[in-house]
């Protein structure tokens, strides 16, 4: 059985942490004593004085074990720790730490999943590429690649090389966020190019609309919001987003966890529709997960009165959001958003661990099929 696997991924943005999330949860359920690490990170957060990469904090909430940063997070590349290297790296220990906590994890626990961070290349600046980190915890790779064909298999050739330069192997891809309607014809032909490059594919993952649902505290930060009611339902998820001034039943399509965006001088008109739908829908809650009121683009934050449906806002627990940006400016910055799996997701962490149980053969991965 492989003690170590690092999982890498071919970009940012392709299901690096979701993927590994998925993986180490199995495992855990398989009844098999599995550790997570991250070996070097760049997005920390500080929480009861221990600072750590914020996907470690994320795997120590849903797998249930004591956070430990000297071993689950033992690098962090914070504002100007690049500069500073170059300028004199004998003032970092940074291989000393990934040692030490590969030792500890190792002697902890049976089998160790690193989860590698951005493109190959990330933290090469400090001799700790993806590439770099595999070599030194003598570690199998399992790569995560975005789903398509011609694209795909550029990309990933391209991203191989860094390992295979350093003679780590590979054993093996998983292909994400494929289209339900092509994973046959996309695992036939990745499939059989990758067994001619010499890496097995241990399955695909297809896209799960779920999955890039944003939260209404990745609304507010994308259009650079204030709320103004009901701060604490900023976990809110959206599905659907629609323009104040377009509201009407074709438009609608889910009828739940609906983000209304709506200039401060329709939001009443606005509420009064989404009134409408919902009585001639028979709905019994409204359908709205948030309200984000834009002001002209130019000004200042549209101010939101006191009697402005206040009612409609407390008896419905919505929170709103006022922003200086237009309507238009909103929308286009929203539908930027790169949604990122955190403990405020929790059905993304469950769909998570049913994509990788579904469809990927972890006895298989681990190198005991047939045993």
């Amino acid at each position: 059985m492989r003690k170590t696997i690092f999982v890498a991924a071919t970009g940012q943005h392709v299901g690096k942490t979701t993927s590994t999330l998925g993986l180490v949860a199995n495992l855990k359920e398989m009844g098999i004593n599995v550790g997570y690490c991250k070996p070097v990170g760049q997005q920390h957060i500080t929480i009861d004085g221990m600072t750590a990469d914020k996907d470690a904090v994320l795997f120590a909430e849903v797998l249930g074990f004591n956070l430990d940063p000297v071993l689950h997070s033992p690098v962090i590349l914070g504002d100007g720790v690049t500069a500073e290297y170059i300028d004199d790296p004998s003032r970092f220990d940074f291989k000393k730490r990934i040692q030490y906590a590969s030792s500890e994890l190792s002697r902890l626990h049976d089998v160790v999943v690193y989860e590698g961070t951005g493109h190959p290349g990330v933290g090469s600046v400090v001799d700790l590429s993806n590439a770099d980190v595999a070599q030194q915890l003598n570690s199998s790779v399992i790569m995560i690649a975005e789903g398509g064909i011609g694209s795909t298999i550029d990309r990933l050739a391209m991203c191989i090389s860094m390992f295979r330069e350093k003679k780590v192997p590979i054993i093996g891809v998983i292909v994400n966020k494929v289209l339900p309607e092509k994973l046959d014809k996309i695992s036939h032909y990745l499939g059989k190019r990758f067994g001619q490059m010499g890496l097995p594919l241990f399955g695909a993952l297809p896209f799960d609309q779920s999955l890039s649902f944003p939260i209404m505290e990745a609304v507010k930060q994308a259009v650079r919001g204030h709320a103004v009611f009901n701060e604490d339902k900023m976990a809110n998820r959206v599905e659907e987003i629609v323009s104040g001034s377009l509201i009407g039943t074709e438009e609608l399509k889910t009828f739940r966890n609906v983000l209304l965006v709506v200039s401060h001088k329709r939001v009443e008109e606005a509420i009064g529709k989404i009134k409408w739908i919902t009585a001639a829908k028979g709905l019994k809650e409204s359908p709205l997960s948030g309200i984000i009121v834009t002001g002209d683009g130019l000004h200042e934050f549209p101010v939101v009165h006191s009697n402005i449906s206040v009612d409609y806002f407390t008896d419905h627990e919505i929170p709103v959001i006022t922003t200086a940006l237009d309507t238009l400016g909103s929308v286009i910055k929203i539908s930027r958003i790169e949604v990122k799996i955190n403990n405020r997701t929790p059905w993304k962490v469950q769909r998570a661990i049913e994509l990788i149980k579904e469809h990927i053969p972890l006895e298989k991965l681990l190198g005991i099929e047939g045993d």
